[in-house]
């Protein structure tokens, strides 16, 4: 019974797959047939038009030669006005005709429906006037040219002859393509999948459309029309067009009584997309029965052995029960140590502030007797520093952190990533100055930023293409850029793509703007990248030229004693650890914003000791009431978590919409809200932060 079900439930799979492929073969050259049937009527309608466009053409001809009769050169110019009124009558009638023109024998324009009178003009070295000529009795047809009124033309030319045989001339009329277009137009489905055409014997093409033809491209594929120019009325073939690359199931008629061929044709991708979506959707019906067939005799698999099954599945389900059990736990465990670990290493930060604020202030004050013993307190605060730092790394609310970042070692690691992030189709070189300096970034804000822009390199290059990674020093003089004088660092990323416009280029950093497909870009990328520059206290520039490719360049102030000016070099040798602190240019206000009472003491004493005047505030409510009421604050520094309505974040939104000028700054020892921080635009302090920090803040900008 076991082998009967297996065999049974083998059938029950083996059998649909067959049958659908067989439905999917038959459905496949249905499809096939009934786009054959398609593009045939498209290709009637088309030589129907055609024919009636030009036996009207051939009525116009005879007129004109009516009119003509055999008047030569002279007798033509004589008359120039009235044939120009005859014309111009003759050409207004009908809205495919945009000019009937009569040339002499020698190629002299003479008389023109749309010009009177006619400039000197001659047509005696052009192709159209000399195969005219030639082929006479026959009508020439001239590939598509810009006419005078601007629009694209092609022109049918009939050589009139004497009696006696002799050339003396050729009409010419001008047949607007859009008139063609316009029809051809109506009678495919929206989109690009279908094609009509109107070509000549050797492969020019009169009109196309949809018409996506390259600037410099005249012909379409000549192999073909050879293969087709000593057949019947119609032969059908599939080919890939040398137009725009896609392969088609096409028909080509030959135009009755005239040396044209009509094309229609429809892509074979679409065919196969319309042929795939059908059987995907039978699979999907067929797959219900089938499904239940098999969970029939699956079922009766597991009834042959039901006890040995339910022992199996009570086990399994008690082992599941246990690990999810113990699985829940150990989450709820580490949820709540990573609470508590944030909520320690939070409060451990102000205490640490506290330490490093009376630390400070004994060593801006000179010790008094107590070097040794503040240095050891500074050493042990510092590697308390770097145990709150693990712990909030495990609580994963670790603030932006710089460090010194050696760029050859660093690249060299990152690479691997990088080429990643371009992808197998681009080519990714790195090129790195021999003595390239450090720089003080966030390694992941840096990783982050290049990633962000090789990815838009990658979307810049669909076809494939080339970056260059370049690291080189450069030093910066005044008014440069926006970014202090000194020397830098320069990563530069450059891409053989498409390139920006200068529209796009302008806007190009600006936050949530993205110039691509709705759901495939945020607009953050590039603002990500200047972010992390500036942070870093540098910048980033984009240069780009349409159709040529864009060099994005990263410019991060030179960390390493090499790049500091000697005057600076002399002044931190020189300058004695017992000193006692500069005061600031002028004094300045500060409104402090800070729940913890000790945190706000030792802050509020290290900006007394540089000489600011402090204002202490425990809640934003009640800061955004002072701020209300006085508005006279040269800096606004806060603490994110508070208690009350606001946070500290709270605070800075509000303070940037009402008072747009006001210095703010936001402390905090978590990482929960920095992008939004970072979006509002105001500078954070990570505790427990640098005293150097805080008065590089506060110092007011010289005037």
């Amino acid at each position: 019974m076991r082998r009967a079900l297996h065999k049974l439930l083998a059938i029950s799979i083996i059998v649909p797959v067959i049958a659908l492929s067989g439905y999917g073969y038959y459905d496949y050259q249905r499809r096939l047939t009934d786009a054959q049937d398609v593009i045939d009527r498209l290709a009637r309608v088309a030589d129907e038009q055609a024919v009636k466009v030009l036996d009207l053409n051939r009525e116009m001809y005879e007129r004109v030669l009516e009119l003509l009769d055999e008047s030569n050169d002279m007798q033509i110019r004589s008359h120039e006005a009235e044939i120009h009124q005859r014309l111009k009558t003759i050409a207004e009638k009908f809205p495919q005709v945009a000019a009937i023109s009569v040339f002499g024998k020698d190629g002299d324009l003479l008389a023109s429906s749309r010009l009177f009178p006619v400039p000197a003009l001659s047509v005696r070295e052009r192709d159209d006037f000399r195969t005219a000529r030639y082929v006479r009795p026959h009508p020439y047809f001239s590939l598509p040219h810009h006419g005078a009124t601007g629009t694209s033309e092609f022109a049918t030319n009939m050589a009139r002859s004497a009696a006696d045989g002799r050339f003396i001339g050729v009409l010419s009329v001008a047949l607007r393509q859009q008139y063609f277009s316009d029809f051809y137009r109506d009678l495919v489905e929206p989109g690009e999948s279908d094609l009509v055409g109107l070509y000549r014997l050797d492969g020019g093409i009169l009109i196309r459309y949809p018409d996506n033809r390259p600037a410099v491209y005249t012909a379409a594929n000549p192999e073909v029309f050879k293969a087709i120019s000593g057949i019947g009325r119609a032969r059908h073939l599939k080919s890939t067009s040398t137009v725009d690359g896609v392969q088609r199931l096409l028909v080509y008629r030959r135009v009755d009584g005239y040396p044209l061929i009509i094309s229609a044709g429809i892509a074979t991708a679409t065919i196969y997309e319309q042929w795939l979506a059908n059987l995907l959707t039978i699979t999907a019906i067929a797959a219900i029965p089938t499904i239940a067939v098999c969970l029939l005799f699956l079922f009766s698999l597991r009834r042959l052995s039901a006890e040995q099954v339910a022992w199996e599945q009570w086990r399994n389900e008690v082992t599941m029960r246990l690990a999810t059990e113990a699985s829940s736990r150990h989450l709820q465990r580490m949820g709540s140590l990573g609470n508590l670990v944030a909520n320690v290493a939070h409060d451990f930060n102000n205490l640490l502030m506290v330490v490093d604020a009376n630390m400070e202030l004994a060593s801006r004050k000179g010790y008094t007797n107590l070097r040794k013993e503040v240095e050891a307190v500074q050493r042990a605060s510092r590697g308390a520093k770097g145990l709150a730092r693990k712990l909030m790394s495990v609580a994963r609310k670790q603030p932006l952190r710089q460090v010194p970042v050696e760029l050859r070692a660093w690249i060299e690691g990152a690479q691997g990533i990088l080429n990643t992030s371009v992808g197998d189709k681009v080519t990714l070189s790195v090129h790195i100055a021999d003595d390239i300096g450090t720089i003080r970034a966030d390694p992941a804000e840096l990783e982050s930023a290049l990633i962000n822009i090789a990815v838009n390199a990658k979307d810049a290059m669909p076809r494939g293409g080339k970056v260059v990674l370049r690291c080189q020093n450069r030093q910066i003089a005044v008014d440069e850029l926006d970014v202090p004088a000194g020397f830098y660092v320069v990563i530069s990323l450059t891409d053989n793509g498409e390139g920006m416009s200068t529209e796009v280029l302008r806007r190009a950093f600006e936050p949530l703007y993205t110039t691509k497909a709705e759901g495939a870009g945020t607009g953050l990328g590039l603002a990500q990248v200047l972010t992390a520059c500036e942070q870093a206290g540098g910048t980033a520039k984009i240069e780009s030229v349409p159709g040529f490719g864009t060099t994005v360049k990263l410019f991060f102030p030179r960390y390493d004693a090499d790049a500091l000016a000697p005057e600076q070099l002399d002044l931190k040798e020189s300058q004695p650890q017992t000193e006692v602190e500069k005061p600031l240019p002028r004094e300045v206000s500060v409104l402090l914003v800070e729940d913890n009472d000790e945190v706000a003491a030792g802050i509020a004493a290290v900006l007394e000791v540089f000489g600011c005047t402090v204002r202490h505030e425990t809640t934003a409510d009640s800061a955004m009431l002072v701020l209300g009421a006085l508005n006279a604050f040269d800096v606004v520094l806060s603490d994110i978590q508070m208690p009350g309505k606001l946070s500290g974040l709270d605070l800075a939104e509000q303070v940037r919409t009402r008072w747009p000028k006001q210095k703010i700054a936001l402390m905090t020892g978590y990482a929960n809200e920095l992008e939004r921080a970072k979006f509002i635009g105001v500078t954070i302090l990570a505790k427990p932060f640098d005293i150097d920090d805080l008065k590089a803040l506060i110092t007011p900008e010289p005037d």
